[in-house]
């Protein structure tokens, strides 16, 4: 694995990404940014529109190429958004002949592990539904339970509503969504933020996407006790967890990008490594990976440096198996 491997061509589609952007940031998206048609001009029954070219127009191609530069495989996830992109290119179509139908419902629930690339397909979406015409400005504010929640009477209203103000126009990213709900809590006030958010995800749909993010089954638990919740979101993907080819295909992806590589008996134990690491407590797959390699980084820097002596670009770009014996995954067990 001394190069990235082509994702387009790997014999078994890995799935997704590197691990999320940190909670509570606000992204623009890093997609190539055609301006949307907000007026396209309407047509004559007899007119005819060529999708592939209103396709292009919307620069629909480019956001995906980056979700699939960004994420290994998610080939469900990936299905999804594009089949909501075909619909709201239709949509815009019909609008043209003045067929008018209701806007879709693109509230969104994200299900699984921690570094399964949860946020990451938040803000290609809310790139892409910004270049369709569906959000003005197209960003993601990313946020958990503390950004939401006050901790006295009259504290949890302003912030949720502050949260909601920066997000509009965009994507809201409510991760662990699940802590909002804290029935064993009497003097909780999440179920205030929680009205808030149902407010404003059914009157102001037209300016604001949510996408209510965490593990499966809280998530579950979390629907069926705000049931008002769940019948708010169209659309439930899944993001399961890696398998051990996938997480190797994801170092591989890392290193490349910041000019590593492994020497061929490093690739043998890296992939022993995260066999035993996807195992062991607390592993949050792309996160995990990307973890080790920093590791594995420093160990090759205190090596290179106790050793002494000039080194050569090869010996700055090459990690060794040493680099990740010594991490305590390969530690005998007590």
């Amino acid at each position: 694995m001394t190069a990235a491997p082509d994702r387009g061509a790997a014999p078994t589609p890995p799935r997704q990404g590197f691990g999320a952007p940190a909670a509570r940031a606000t992204a623009e998206p890093a997609t190539p940014e055609p301006q949307p048609d907000s007026g396209p001009e309407p047509l004559g029954a007899d007119d005819k529109v060529d999708l592939s070219q209103e396709r292009a127009k919307a620069g629909v191609d480019d956001v995906l190429r980056v979700l699939d530069e960004e994420l290994v495989g998610l080939s469900a996830v990936k299905a999804r958004i594009s089949e909501i992109a075909a619909l709201l290119l239709v949509d815009r179509a019909r609008r043209r002949f003045g067929l008018e139908s209701e806007r879709p419902n693109l509230h969104m629930s994200f299900t699984g592990s921690p570094g399964t690339g949860k946020t990451t397909v938040a803000l290609r979406m809310a790139a892409l539904l910004h270049q369709l015409g569906y959000l003005r400005r197209g960003h993601l504010v990313a946020v958990t339970r503390d950004d939401l929640v006050g901790q006295y009477v009259g504290h949890t209203a302003p912030k949720t509503k502050e949260v909601v103000k920066r997000a509009m126009g965009g994507v809201l990213f409510i991760d662990e969504a699940y802590y909002l709900y804290r029935p064993e809590n009497e003097r909780d006030y999440g179920q205030e933020s929680i009205e808030i958010l149902l407010q404003v995800m059914e009157n102001d749909r037209d300016d604001l996407v949510v996408v209510l993010a965490g593990y499966a089954d809280r998530m579950d638990v979390f629907f069926k006790s705000n049931p008002g919740m769940s019948s708010r979101v169209g659309h439930h993907l899944d993001f399961p967890d890696y398998e051990v080819d996938e997480l190797v295909d994801i170092a591989g992806l890392l290193l490349t990008k910041q000019n590593y590589r492994l020497d061929k008996e490093a690739e043998s134990v890296l992939r022993d490594y995260v066999s035993r690491r996807k195992d062991q407590p607390r592993f949050a797959n792309a996160r995990s990976v990307r973890n080790a390699l920093e590791r594995a980084r420093l160990r090759q820097a205190r090596r290179l440096v106790d050793h002494g002596g000039q080194v050569s670009k090869q010996d700055l770009v090459t990690l060794i198996p040493e680099d990740f014996l010594a991490s305590r995954v390969f530690a005998p067990p007590t």
